[in-house]
């Protein structure tokens, strides 16, 4: 495991889950959201975006957390292992609600208050979203997916190097 991804639904806790895979291997993590985003919340061309993210797949092991649907091929062309957070709908919700207000290392601005269309958007992300980025998923048998349904699942993954069993 050397090439990673980390994708679900906003508010899953992609970023906390590569922050504690990084703790346990050791690979660099990149934010998704930080190529995209400016620190006054306008976001770069396309173009840009792609060029960092390219810049960040030619390198030779890292952790990529994010979606951005538009990109998740080409990610997959260069990941080892994907790791996909498919936690319930309200778990997603509470995860947003509860960082308003809070510093994160993977955002350049602080949230302070809820995003009505964003909620929407986690709200319709396993019916209209996730199915989709299965099908992508299913076209990379290359690729190790573990899929976890909630966070006491991914913990025990995580929790498997503590019992001398290498998770890398």
């Amino acid at each position: 495991m050397k090439r990673v991804l980390v994708l679900g639904s906003p508010g899953s806790g992609k970023s906390t889950f590569s922050r504690k895979l990084h703790a346990k291997t050791g690979l660099s993590i990149c934010y998704l959201d930080q190529l995209f985003w400016n620190k006054d919340k306008t976001t770069v061309s396309r173009e840009m975006f792609k060029q960092r993210l390219s810049d960040v797949l030619n390198k030779d092991s890292w952790i990529i957390d994010g979606n951005y649907s538009f990109t998740l091929e080409e990610r997959l062309r260069h990941c080892d292992t994907a790791f996909l957070l498919d936690y319930p709908t309200e778990v997603c919700l509470n995860g947003v609600r509860h960082r308003i207000g809070n510093k994160r290392p993977d955002m350049p601005w602080i949230e302070e208050e809820v995003n009505p269309e964003f909620m929407k958007y986690i709200r319709t992300f396993r019916e209209q979203k996730l199915p989709q980025e299965m099908q992508i998923l299913a076209k990379f048998p290359n690729v190790k997916i573990f899929v976890f349904k909630n966070r006491a699942e991914s913990q025990r993954y995580l929790d498997m190097e503590n019992k001398n069993e290498k998770i890398y």
